[in-house]
């Protein structure tokens, strides 16, 4: 009798914990802008495997992310849970380009390629002044079969889960 009065104590302890949080508790996060498929979609960025990006991304450092990384070469059928965003570190576009998103954004999303995870490949221009905004994945691999840019594959990887709003409801 006295260990059941123990373990209601103690789990009453532990469901008070719970809700120890006042309910009108929020947080302001950077909400950043990539493009999926030719559309604006917005993100925020948690996590990175990488220290320096993950202090120009004001973001926490987490280096396990990188045990996420399968061994190369993989096969393309091989799915991980790690999606492709293409960045342009020299700056010739603002907006990363992410491979997948929810679709529809939201709970009822029904994109089984989406993961919040992301492996980077950077996008490199080979002559700058030939420059243009690439607004989807395929839009890359056109610009790369026309020998315009250079992808090269990282093993930076970001947690950059896309925000269920649309940028026009903003």
């Amino acid at each position: 009798m006295v260990m059941k009065s123990v373990l209601v104590i103690v789990l009453a302890c532990i469901v008070s914990a719970c809700g120890a949080l006042p309910k009108s508790s929020y947080i302001t996060l950077p909400l950043l802008q990539a493009w999926h498929e030719g559309k604006v979609v917005l993100y925020i960025t948690t996590d990175v495997s990488d220290q320096a990006v993950a202090k120009a991304e004001n973001a926490n450092y987490a280096p396990r992310l990188r045990d996420a990384v399968p061994n190369y070469p993989k096969p393309p059928q091989q799915k991980t849970v790690l999606e492709r965003v293409y960045a342009f570190p020299k700056g010739e576009q603002s907006k990363n380009v992410f491979a997948s998103a929810p679709e529809p954004l939201g709970y009822l999303s029904e994109n089984r390629q989406y993961s919040p995870l992301w492996l980077m490949y950077v996008v490199v221009w080979n002559d700058p002044n030939q420059a243009q905004e690439l607004t989807s994945e395929e839009a890359i691999f056109v610009a790369e079969d026309q020998g315009l840019v250079t992808i090269e594959r990282t093993d930076i990887v970001l947690n950059c889960p896309v925000i269920p709003f649309h940028p026009d409801t903003q």
